[in-house]
């Protein structure tokens, strides 16, 4: 049975993180694709887990050559690097890189290694996202899983900014609220619009419900001002690189600020 690029590599990511426990080690690239075909086996119900002693388990021919191209598009991305040790440097043996450690240990809730699953975990905290917002975290995305990380972080810095907006709109839009936040909207520059919209709800949290409330320095105020910052070094020519780390991190971070800004547009529709 043949899989698709997506599904192997969501199981060699899975393998990689410890999720999943196949019988050899992958350390080595038969040990990976073995496993690859195990995992299947046992999801499949061709094998019970535990079970792989007198059992043959392979790939079929089309799902060995995706798996030559999912292992070496995880190499290109940073994700493993050649090399088990010192004694061991070189193909076939593999190991994950800093980045891929990160993601195998991230205690985050967001898990995700590619474009559609990174729009799964944004859907599931923000079903109703913008889909304009979303077209530029998809080529965030894209852009990071090859290796762009200048124009993922710019893009992210555009989906930042596009979700701020949106919420002025809201806001501009009910009367009720307007008027409270005339001042942002007479601002000329976004980082101004950003100031002044936190200063005028620093002074009016305390009428804020609960679950807003909660967590909102962290959430909007520090999200939004780390994001900037980078998409700012990013966008300009200073010739500063973000490490693939950081940028990394951003991607997961986008997640609760959008969150935190949706409630903020629900609650200034009313």
């Amino acid at each position: 049975m043949a899989h698709s690029h997506e599904e192997i590599r969501s199981i060699a990511l899975d393998i990689l993180s410890g999720r999943e426990k196949p019988h050899y080690s992958p350390d080595q690239y038969e040990s990976l694709r073995l496993g690859v075909a195990e995992i299947f086996a046992i999801r499949e119900g061709r094998l019970q887990p535990g079970q792989y002693g007198g059992v043959s388990i392979n790939l079929d021919p089309q799902d060995n050559e995706i798996f030559l191209e999912v292992f070496w598009d995880l190499f290109r991305q940073g994700i493993i690097t050649l090399g088990k040790n010192d004694a061991n440097r070189e193909f076939p043996f593999f190991r994950l890189s800093q980045v891929g450690k990160q993601i195998a240990d991230s205690q985050s809730v967001y898990f995700f290694h590619d474009v559609s699953s990174y729009e799964n975990s944004i859907r599931a905290e923000v079903p109703n996202i913008n889909e304009t917002t979303l077209l530029y975290l998809k080529e965030a995305m894209q852009a990071f899983r090859s290796g762009c990380i200048l124009s993922s972080t710019v893009m992210l810095g555009v989906a930042t900014e596009h979700t701020f907006l949106l919420l002025l709109e809201i806001i501009e839009q009910n009367p009720k609220h307007a008027s409270v936040y005339k001042s942002v909207f007479e601002q000329k520059t976004i980082l101004q619009k950003i100031n002044k919209f936190k200063n005028i709800s620093d002074q009016n949290i305390k009428s804020l419900p609960s679950d807003i409330k909660e967590d909102f320095d962290t959430h909007f105020a520090g999200v939004l001002s780390v994001i900037r910052t980078f998409r700012n070094q990013a966008g300009h020519p200073t010739g500063k690189i973000l490490d693939r780390e950081q940028v990394f991190v951003l991607l997961q971070l986008f997640i609760p600020y959008s969150k935190k800004l949706y409630q903020l547009m629900d609650y200034y529709k009313k």
